[in-house]
Formats: structure tokens, sequence, C-alpha cells
């Protein structure tokens, strides 16, 4: 979760000066010291966001083009591979948001068939500065350069005049991707700037994490910096990832020459759903653009360019050719950040969390009452509340005893279920003056040195939940091992099924060092209040809840007006105030406050973060690396799990998230609210990580802040059943929301709980193409369908794997949804998921379906054959049920699909089993690969889009069994129990029913 505070960096902040009572006495032989918590004063936890102006909204910032000579290119050296040449400046330095670096290498690799790498560094890298400017590879690893660059379809080009620029060129389409043409190269120790064109109303999607639709404006500022802060709309939050993926549509004209479509000019613009339903004059190509840059960035863009500008770093930019999104989006994976984690099989059943599940028995009567309503539950989860004091890798010897550990895990074990406990990011620091405040965990990584320091080698202290705490030093030599052990040593205690990693931003709720000198006030009070806590109470409801619950409506905006009445603050006019604004200093960097400013969501670069001055045990500095330590902790708690679990996937949900932490995580979408738009912004949230390589991807369904009602869960719940990771979770003190709690909830939920646990060997087969090629899962509707430009802005539809599009309600007060069948144009058909009749609509036209409360609409694919068990209470009852199939035929009859089969836990699975299915002519042929052992016979399977209801169902030209059709519906329905009783997969098989 997220505080409400704010906190900056630079030093210590005001100590405590209010007085605080204590009193001593013995307990067991210990001497004991009890006094009142002290609150961290309020002052602590002010920055200097309000004297701070970002340079893209200060009138008085300095144009670097304007003003900065660029660069010249000398001893330039080419051969087939790239290039090389040495860059000096063009003219005197300008210095204008840092240190001008006068001398720069160029070199330029062909490095794959699809990838085009371009490095721009100072030519003088010593160990003083190398952090300042160099990536290290053990960190983020570098693509490098393989054999087959010779059939790459990009093209480097450069020129000197008026100075040095590039350009890189699709050879295939001569259109130019990227250019840095009439524009100079900024090169400074504290900022670089670097700007291409782009064709006017572009469609560029990435550049996060932010919550945004998935099409980005082309009037926009994407700020990249990891914060603390619950979900604004269009800032930046959690993670860090500077990659885009650039799409461009092309029109053939009856001249045969190939245009580009505007965007202003394709019908049905818009997220609205409409289609036009592409067609052969139109073509799309697609490719990908990732700059290996740690540092704190922004992304201007304008209506026809993009300009990079960050606070440190290197020029170190891949291009990706695609030629499609699914291509960049392998090449991206495969080749710079590595591929997806496979997920454990229960990871995708569903979890249930809240902040404020107060003890074991609460816990287990949570267990308990969602079997009782038979709401599937695979996990349960927990908040902060477990612990001891807030302090990781410990339980609260009150509420969460350690006596009742056995009979709870006892209990949930039995019956396959889960448990996954928050662990936070920081370590609390014992009050050295009271000797029953020990903590191990604490002293454990002081002896081995694992925390991070101020400049001056002293302990940096800020504060989280428990008080003032130390951070983890993913850099120093023992911090990893030292994390692992003490993984290690809590499952003895606590037997967790995986980790929920929080505040790995890192968040810190006070300025600087604030603790250095406070130690002994430990534990205490945050600096801002609770929820629940007087003054600090719930009232936020969702958008049209005063339509369907009258009463508690009026009741909860009386209670929301007065308390915005006595929390009402007055702003200052811009003109009157007197903003910070540092110019550069020969030789030294303002790590604290950077000449230029970036337009970072807290302001001061340090608010709810570790300072950028904090040193790393290698001298690394904060502020070289700020945006990776969330990245980091997700390695170390992989290599925990991996200790823990021996030879199993670890399953991790982290917050913080860099490029490549899909290779051991994946991703919850933060401290959303109970709004509807917050359910659709989810949509293009998850989509948006696809093309960031985190594929496990969900939202706290049904809202975290504030209070939400019936009817916005019982959407939510339905929707994030098509999302890999489903879980329902709450901030503390709100009003309950597992689904039981309201009837129409819990129906839904249940339906769609239902279809989801049904189609897990689809996801499940899913995750494996993402694990092994670099596949997407939920997937954009643009990118199936490539040749439809007015999808380019679609993203209130999704499609989970290529087969299943999912048309989500998202509005209140409606019983309907506009929706695009895409493809039909071409082809394609569509097929309901509840009737298995074929939807009939127009190609260009907004269909409108039926959507009344406790219905999602989902359809299947014509052309697809999906797989199928009958879904249990839990994946491992699914696991042991009967298969079944899902033949949906295309226009031309025909169908295709696959299926992959293992043990649902091992990281390098001993056996495994994979199976092809093509139907076409009257049949359906099971190709069978592997030998894993699976014993569930074949049992339902339901055939779409047949003509006629006659014929025979036989397997290898045997008969077997009874039909059921539906001759309007065209629909043949049928089960093999009998004939398959010793596996649906011991070996290729065909089915015929004609």
């Amino acid at each position: 979760m997220t505080s409400s505070g704010s906190a900056d960096g630079l030093g210590p902040s005001p100590t405590a000066t209010t007085p605080v009572s204590e009193w001593s006495t013995v307990i067991d032989g210990t001497p004991t010291t009890f006094r009142s918590v002290f609150t961290i004063p309020a002052s602590a936890d002010e920055g200097l966001t309000n004297n701070l102006l970002p340079n893209i909204e200060d009138p008085q910032a300095v144009n670097a083009q304007d003003v900065c000579p660029g660069y010249k290119a000398y001893d330039v050296k080419e051969d087939d591979h790239g290039l090389t040449a040495t860059l000096r400046l063009a003219g005197q330095p300008c210095n204008v948001y840092g240190n001008d670096v006068e001398v720069l290498n160029l070199k330029v690799e062909l490095q794959a068939a699809n990838r085009l790498a371009i490095n721009i560094s100072p030519a003088n890298i010593d160990s003083s500065n190398s952090s300042w400017f160099v990536v290290p590879e053990d960190l983020i690893p570098r693509p490098q350069a393989d054999s087959t660059s010779g059939n790459i379809d990009l093209e480097f080009d450069w020129d000197d005049e008026p100075s040095f620029w590039f350009s890189v060129t699709r050879r295939s389409t001569g259109d130019v991707i990227f250019t840095t043409e009439n524009k100079k190269i900024i090169y400074e120790d504290q900022f670089i700037e670097f700007v291409s064109a782009l064709p006017e109303d572009y469609n560029l999607y990435g550049l996060g994490e932010r919550i945004h639709g998935l099409r980005l404006s082309n009037n926009f500022t994407a700020t990249i910096y990891a914060a603390d802060v619950g979900d604004p709309i269009d800032r930046n939050i959690y993670g860090s990832h500077p990659f885009y993926l650039d799409t461009r549509y092309f029109e053939t004209g009856n001249d045969g020459k190939r245009k580009l479509v505007k965007h202003d000019a394709m019908p049905g613009r818009g997220r609205g759903g409409h289609s036009n339903g592409g067609g052969s004059n139109y073509e799309s190509y697609s490719h990908g653009v990732y700059l290996r840059n740690l540092h704190g960035q922004e992304v201007l863009l304008q209506p026809e360019s993009i300009t990079w500008r960050t606070l440190g770093g290197s020029i170190d930019l891949f291009f990706f050719d695609g030629p499609s999104q699914p291509e960049v989006t392998r090449q991206y994976q495969q080749s710079a950040i590595g591929l997806p984690a496979m997920q454990s099989y229960w990871g995708f059943g569903y979890h249930q969390c809240r902040w404020g599940y107060r003890n074991w028995t609460e816990l287990r009567e949570i267990v308990d009452t969602f079997r009782a309503f038979d709401i599937p539950l695979e996990t349960i989860w927990v908040d902060i509340d477990y612990m001891d004091q807030y302090r990781d890798f410990t339980l609260d010897p009150h509420t969460f005893k350690p006596s009742g550990v056995q009979d709870f895990f006892d209990q949930l074990h039995s019956d396959n279920q889960h448990f996954v406990p928050i662990v936070d990011s920081a370590i609390y620091i014992p009050n050295p003056n009271n000797a029953s405040d020990a903590y191990d965990t604490y002293s454990r990584g002081n002896e081995s040195g694992v925390f991070i320091n101020n400049p001056d080698g002293s302990q940096y202290i800020g504060a989280v939940w428990p008080g003032y705490t130390v951070f983890p030093d993913w850099m120093a030599a023992e911090g990893v091992s030292w994390w692992v052990n003490e993984m290690v040593e809590w499952y003895k205690e606590v037997p967790y099924s995986g980790i929920w990693i929080d505040m790995s931003e890192v968040s810190s709720f006070c300025v600087g060092s604030c603790g250095t000198g406070n130690v002994t006030l430990n534990p205490v009070h945050p600096p801002f209040s609770l929820p629940g806590e007087v003054g600090n109470m719930i009232y936020d409801f969702p958008e049209g809840f005063n339509i369907t619950n009258a009463t508690e409506a009026a009741s909860a905006s009386a209670a929301s007006s007065s308390q915005a009445a006595a929390t009402s603050t007055s702003t200052t006019s811009a003109s009157t105030t007197s903003y910070l604004r540092t110019t550069p200093t020969p030789g030294e960097r303002n790590v604290n406050y950077p000449p230029y400013v970036i337009n970072n969501v807290q302001g001061d670069l340090a608010v709810h973060a570790v300072s950028p001055n904090a040193t790393h045990h290698n001298g690394v500095q904060e502020y070289d690396v700020h945006n990776v330590w969330g990245h980091q902790i997700l390695n170390a708690t992989y290599q925990g799990l991996l200790s823990v679990f021996q030879g199993k996937r670890p399953f991790i949900i982290g917050r913080s998230t860099f490029a490549g932490s899909g290779k051991w995580a994946g991703h919850w979408g933060g401290d959303n609210a109970s709004k509807w738009y917050y359910m659709y912004f989810s949509i293009p949230q998850a989509l948006s990580f696809s093309l960031f390589g985190i594929p496990m991807f969900g939202v706290d369904t049904c809202g975290f802040n504030g209070n939400t009602d019936m009817e916005l869960c019982a959407r939510w719940m339905q929707l994030s059943a098509f999302f890999p990771f489903y879980r329902n979770h709450n901030t503390l003190s709100a009003l309950s929301q597992e689904p039981y709690r309201w009837a129409s909830v819990a129906s839904a939920a249940k339906t769609a709980i239902q279809i989801r646990y049904s189609l897990l060997p689809y996801m499940y087969t899913l995750f494996y193409k993402a694990h092994t090629y670099g596949d997407t899962v939920m997937r954009a509707l643009a990118w199936e369908f490539p040749n439809d430009p007015s999808l380019a802005g679609v993203d209130t539809q999704f499609l989970l794997g290529p087969n299943l599009l999912i048309t989500p309600v998202l509005e209140p007060q409606v019983d309907s949804v506009n929706g695009v069948f895409p493809g039909i144009v071409d082809g394609e058909c569509w097929y309901d998921w509840y009737s298995g009749a074929k939807v009939t609509a127009q190609a260009g036209v907004n269909t409108s379906i039926s959507a009344p409360l406790g219905h999602i609409p989902v359809f299947v694919r014509g052309g697809a054959v999906i797989p199928l068990q009958e879904p249990g209470y839990t994946t491992a009852e699914s696991r042991k049920n009967p298969w079944g199939l899902i033949v949906a035929l295309s226009e031309d009859g025909d169908a295709s699909g696959d299926l992959y089969i293992d043990d649902g836990e091992s990281i390098e699975p001993a056996e495994t089993k994979f199976i092809s299915f093509k139907a076409g002519d009257g049949q359906l042929k099971a190709e069978v690969q592997g030998s894993y052992g699976d014993s569930n016979a074949l049992g339902n399977v339901t055939i779409l889009g047949v003509d006629e209801c006659g014929g025979e169902i036989k397997l290898n030209g045997v008969s077997a069994g009874d039909v059921q059709c539906d001759k309007d519906s065209g629909v043949l329905r049928f089960s093999l129990k009998d004939v398959t009783s010793g596996g649906a997969w011991q070996g290729t098989w065909t089915l015929t029913w004609e």
C-alpha cells in the first residue's frame, strides 16, 4: 500500500522535540522500557516539492537545442557490422543542465537479423564516474551481436551538417523510423537530450509505468522515475520501462503506391470500438525502441516528434525491426531483457487479500466462508497486519501467534490452498536503549554490512511502516545472500507459498536520513494517519453509487463534504512563488537537485524515496540506480525462493519493476481506487505490461482505496477473471469486499471463476509460449489484427491469447456494451462463449452486445481449438478432472490449437507433453508429443459452426458414443469420457463427426 504523506531525501530532518513519556520494568530478567508511541513530525515528510518547477512547465527554462552546439564526427570507421566514430563538441560548451562531455564515442552495431544498436557514451570513463554513464552488465545485461546481422531490415545513416545526426530506416519500405536530423545531441553529466521526428498523429505504446490509455497521447510528457504514489492518472508511478512500440499503417492506392495513414483519418477512430474491418488496402509495420538507461527520464511526445531526456547515463539505443508487434515483443524479450518466468499452475487461481485481516481466526473464517459460498479460493494473502509492529519476517505475538501457525497451515495445505504474505522493502532498526526491541533480521544484516549508507559512511536511516528503518543494499557483497537466509529461516516458522514485495521504489516516509540521532525513539508512528484513524475515515464510493444506494450515498456524501471542508487548503499562484533553480558546478554533480527538473509526480526526487545522495557499498549513488532498486529486490527474492523451494518455480508479485523484471516476477497495478475508470484503466495497463515482458499482471479487483459497491465489484470480479493474475484486495477500514458480501457479486464471481478455471489449460499454454518464445498473453486487438488501422486506439476490449475476445462493461447502470468483432471483412467469424452460436455482426459498425449485470461477454474466434478442463474448487482439483475441447470452425470449416502440460511447478520439468490439434473436413486430429503422464479422460467436446447434425462420432474409426446437436446454432456436443478412460493424450488420435 502507499502512504498518504510525502518525503524528501537531502539529510537529517527535524528531530523530535515532543516529550516522550517512558517507564521501565524487568520482564523475565530483561530490562524493558515502555513509552508512548512518538509520531514523526509532519515537517519530516516534506520536501521542496512546492519550490521545484518541472522544466517543461518553467517559462524561464532554457531550450538546450537553441544554445548547445551539438557534435561533429571524426575518425569514422565502417565495416559490414556497423561503424565507430569519435564525436567532439561542435562549439563552446553550453553546460545548460550539467557539464558538457566534450568527447564521445559512437558505436553502431548491426547486432542481429532484427536488431540494431546505437551507443553514444563518453570517451573517458574511469572508476570514479563509471556509474554516471555506464549500466553494469551484471545489473542489466546488454544485448550482444550474433552472426546473423547480414539480413537485417534496418539501415543506419548519418551526416555531419549542421551537426552530427543519425537516422534508422526500414530497408524494405524506405520508411525512416528514427531520425535526429535538424536536431542536436546534447550530452552532459546530468542531462542528455536527443530528438527524433515522428509521423503526424503517430501510434506509440509503452514508456511506463503510468495509468494512461493504451495509445500514448501526442501532446504528453512520459516521466520515467520509480515513485511510491497511489495510481494518479498520467503520472509516473512504480516501474521504469524505457521502451516503446511504434506502429505505422499504410494504404496502397490504385496507383500501387503505399502511403502512410494518419490516425485521425482512420474510420472509427478512438477507443469506442469502431472498426472498418481492415481489408486488403491496409498493412502495418511495427518496430520497437529500447533505451538501456537507469536514470530518471522524461519522454516528451509532441505532435510530430519524440524528445528523450535523461538525468545521466548514456545513449544506449536498441531498435527491433518487427515488422509486427508479436515479432517486436519476441525480439525485445529474447535478446534484450529476458523471457518471462514460467508461473506455477496454482498462481492462476483466485487470490483474496485485504489490509485489515486481524488474526489467524479471521483468516480461517475468510477461507471457510469462501468454501461455504462455493466460490473457489486458491490463495489467501495477508498485508502488514500479520507482522510484529510491521517488521519483516516476524509474526505479531498477540494476533498472529506463532502457536496458531501449525493448525492454520495444516488445514490450508490439506485443502490444496496457498498463503502469500507481504514483505516490505525497508528493515526496522531497533531502539538501542531497549533490549526487548532487538530485531535479529537487522542485527544479521548490520553485521554483514548490507544496508545503504549516507555519503559520510554512516548508516542511512529513513522511515517506513515500522518506524525508522534502513534499506538493503543489493550492491553490497552479502546483500542477496543475507536476504536469502532471512527468507529461508522465516519459512521454517511460516510455510508461505510465495512472496508479495511492496514499497520497493524504494519508499521512505521522510526527508533523507531522518532517523539519524532519533533511533532511540523507535518504534515510531508514520507522519500521517492510517486509514480508519481519527481524521482519516473513508467516505469515498464509486461513481453511480448514489443511484442504486440512495440512503447510504446521502450519508457518505455529507460525511465526505464535512471532511473536505476540514482539510481544504489554499494554493499559491505560480507568479508569486520563488522556485529553486540550480546551475551546474564544473566537475561536480548536484544529485539531490539536478539542474534539469523532471516532471516527477512527487516533485523532489527524494520524496517518498531514499535520497539520491544515499551511497551504496561500491560507491555508487542512489541517483544512478534508483530505478532498479525494485528490480534488484525481485532478483534477491527469486533467489530466496529457489532456496526455499528447491527446483520449483518461485511465485512473486512485485510493485516496482524495470525492463527484465518479468523473468523473476509478476506485477500488480498498485494502489488503485474503487472507481469505474480504474477498472477501465486496468486493461491498457495490463496490455502495456504485455509489451514490457511481464505477462503475470493483475490489479486490485474491486479497487483498493475507497469503498466499492455491489455493481462495480460484480463487473470487476468478472473482468479480472480474464487477467493472468486475479486478486481482490482493499484498504484498511474500507468496507469489506470479499465477493460473498453481496449475493449478486457472489453469483457473478462464481460464473467468471468457473469459466477461468475451465480455461486454465489454455492460459497455462499461453504462458508456456510466453516463457519459451516471448509471446503475449493479454493482447490488444490491434496486435492480433494488424491491418485494421481503426483498432489502433481500442483498449476497452482485449484478447486473451489469440482466440478469446473479452468485451466488458466499464460503466455503471447499463445492461449492454458496444464492441468490435475484428477481422470480419477478411473472413473471420466469432462465436458466443455461452451459447456457441455464431455472432451476427458487420464490419465497420459498433455492435451492441447484451450484458446484464452478472454477465461478461466472451467470444471464441473461429478457427480455434481451445483446450479446457472441468473446473474444480482449487487448481489442484481441476488438474484431476476430465479434459474438454472447444472446436470453433472457421468460415472454411477448419481450426487449430495446442495444449502444453507438465507438473505445474518444476523449473525444469522432467517430463512434458505437447498436443497439437488440427480440424477440417469433419475431423479433428490430435498429435501428441512428450512423455508426461496424464490419465484424465477427454470429457466434453463442443464443435461450433457445423453445417449439419447428421453423421456418427468416431475415435480412430471406432464409434464413440452419443451426440447432442443444435441445428439452429450449429453446435455439436458429445463426451469421449468412456472411450478415453485411460487418458486423453496417451497417443495421437483422429476424431470424425461426419
